[in-house]
């Protein structure tokens, strides 16, 4: 990458390819100035964390690690990772399950956890999605993570990779989920599909170190990671774990959990933390296996409080850059992101946990339809919970409502509206016995999105109905 990064700022080799495809003649300027800049800040970044993390090991002796770590019985050694913490910066509840491997290598503290679904959908009535009109689909939803931390300069340096092989499993332009929007495939913008993750999730690193009395300074910088906008990334909270199918609000609340280039930075207790990021808020382009880094130009703040070991609250806002895509109306206009959600894990049983989670989210944007300009501040919230008992079944259900943008949907007869949405579903999983740190299930969902009469002719009705089975492998939960 820094290789790339040396090409774009003019340090190549005549002959090497161009490192990035030409652009049309009235942008390509603009975009080669943006990938300068952001090589620039990149080369930055790296430098300052070195130097920050070589002087303080040289400076200061080494100190103990946080006393809220995650232990095993057999291991002797503390181990470095909270399970309050959650995608990027984010938190969780500091009672959250262990799942996955977890445990000390060559001085590291090693996390590994993952989940593959391998699904059939079906969802009757369909008129038209992007991709094609479909009614059945069969593929794969899955995602893989490692983070490794380590004692470092007085303080805790961390590396963490998340990957995906949805570019590979799932066919065409997502998987289908009616009401579903956001990112572009087959040169347009997707509706009724949830868009395949990108390869690269996630290629971060961290560094947390005690600043005075219980407070410590934090940063977090990546090619691939999660501003601090937003609740934990849905594949990240216990409430949706279990869950194959992504949230239709998605694109109001944590639709930033995939972000090609960002650095945040922040200070935090054991109960509060406040935390700004600049990053690239472009959404991934339809390639989904390269790095879509673009320049530093949104900016976001999140406020987050753990009032008891059980709940955890945050608040947030962020201006962003072209956040959804602006096809066929290129030079969008900026828009503003806020969100609020409180998230609550309760012990259930010996062995098993309620998680829940809820959540609100505003955009505001003004932006160039087919029928105008359409200027609005729209609103969707989600209620999303998940039990589990006796480590064998589990129930998960979703509740979403909002005011969708109409053109989102395609809908270019009245592209300038809104028009309120709504889906409800439920699933079961039975999971089998657990073999080396996996755990297999096997489960089924069931869905129904309601839609206002002007959508009614394109979902054959005003309920559209959604079925899914499934069988999972996933990370299997820690024992104490």
């Amino acid at each position: 990458m820094l290789g790339r990064c040396l090409e774009t700022l003019g340090y190549s080799d005549e002959r090497s390819p161009a490192v990035f495809p030409m652009l049309p003649d009235n942008r390509t300027h603009a975009r080669a100035r943006e990938r300068e800049w952001w090589c620039v800040q990149t080369l930055v970044v790296l430098a300052a964390v070195l130097a920050c993390t070589t002087t303080a090991g040289a400076q200061e002796p080494q100190q103990p690690p946080p006393t809220n770590v995650h232990e095993h019985v057999a291991v002797t050694a503390p181990l470095l990772t909270p399970t309050k913490e959650a995608s990027g910066t984010a938190w969780l509840p500091q009672i959250t399950p262990m799942y996955g491997v977890h445990r000390p290598w060559r001085g590291w503290d090693l996390r590994l956890a993952g989940v593959v679904f391998v699904q059939t959908l079906y969802e009757p009535g369909d008129r038209h999605r992007t991709g094609g009109s479909s009614t059945r689909q069969a593929g794969s939803v899955n995602w893989g993570m490692v983070m490794a931390r380590r004692s470092a300069g007085g303080g805790r340096f961390g590396v963490r990779a998340m990957l995906s092989a949805e570019p590979w499993t799932v066919r065409g332009c997502g998987s289908l989920s009616f009401l579903a929007t956001g990112e572009v495939c087959q040169g347009d913008t997707i509706h009724d599909r949830q868009q395949q993750h990108d390869l690269f999730m996630e290629l971060a690193v961290d560094y947390d170190r005690r600043l005075r009395g219980t407070w410590s300074w934090q940063a977090y910088g990546g090619l691939a990671g999660e501003p601090a906008l937003g609740p934990p990334g849905y594949p990240h909270r216990a409430s949706a774990i279990t869950n194959p199918i992504g949230p239709v609000t998605h694109h109001w609340l944590d639709s930033t959990h995939v972000t090609f280039g960002v650095v945040t930075v922040g200070v935090h207790n054991q109960r509060w933390k406040g935390e700004a990021s600049i990053f690239n808020g472009r959404e991934p382009d339809e390639s989904r296996v390269d790095l879509d880094l673009g320049a530093f130009d949104s900016v976001a703040a999140r406020m987050s409080f753990l009032p008891t070991a059980r709940l955890a609250l945050q608040v947030s806002a962020g201006h962003l850059r072209e956040a959804s895509s602006d096809f066929p109306f290129p030079n969008q206009d900026p828009s503003t992101r806020v969100t609020a959600s409180a998230i609550y894990h309760m012990p259930f049983g010996t062995t098993g946990i309620w998680a829940t989670t809820l959540a609100a989210g505003t955009n505001h944007a003004r932006a160039t339809v087919s029928g105008g300009i359409l200027d609005a501040t729209t609103v969707a919230s989600l209620l999303e919970s998940r039990i589990t008992f006796s480590d064998r079944h589990t129930l998960f259900a979703r509740g979403e409502v909002g005011g969708m943008p109409a053109h989102h949907l395609h809908a270019h007869e009245i592209s300038t509206s809104i028009v309120p949405i709504g889906k409800v579903q439920l699933g079961y999983v039975r999971h089998l016995r657990a073999m080396k740190g996996v755990q297999p299930g096997l489960g089924g969902t069931a869905a129904l999105s309601f839609l206002p009469p002007a959508l009614a002719p394109r979902y054959s009705g005003r309920t559209a109905p959604s079925f899914g089975f499934f069988f999972s492998l996933q990370a299997a939960r820690h024992q104490m």
